[in-house]
């Protein structure tokens, strides 16, 4: 996923954690995804790009629009009746919540991202 901004530091790769994020999401063991659906993808996706910290500036905004970006090339950022899954202010509070958890935390971060995801996708 290539992002590019006009800014000479808000989506300044400093490192290769994007590209990392981007491609855990996707590996598999013995042809089975470690991620095996969208949700689980997506949820690690914003964990992983929010705690990678691999811009300069403004890696929970680019971590919260990659996630909704993935939601939406997935066909799930809607529900069945045509309403996102999940609004502006849960986003920011989800974001921040991954942002402020413990590593050893992130087992449960990803277990609640998920059930949002599920909850609302009706």
């Amino acid at each position: 996923m290539k992002i590019e901004f006009n800014s000479d530091l808000f989506g300044k790769e400093k490192d290769g954690g994007f590209e990392s994020a981007t491609n855990l999401i996707q590996q598999s063991i013995s042809d089975k995804d470690i991620y095996p659906s969208i949700e689980e993808k997506a949820a690690m996706l914003l964990y992983l790009v929010v705690k990678n910290h691999a811009f300069i500036d403004g890696n929970k905004r680019i971590a919260a629009a990659c996630f909704l970006l993935f939601l939406e090339r997935n066909i799930i950022l809607y529900n069945s009746s045509g309403k996102f899954i999940i609004s502006n202010e849960a986003l920011a509070s989800l974001t921040l919540f991954v942002a402020t958890s413990k590593a050893d935390e992130m087992e449960t971060v990803k277990k609640l991202l998920i059930s949002v995801l599920n909850r609302n996708s009706k």
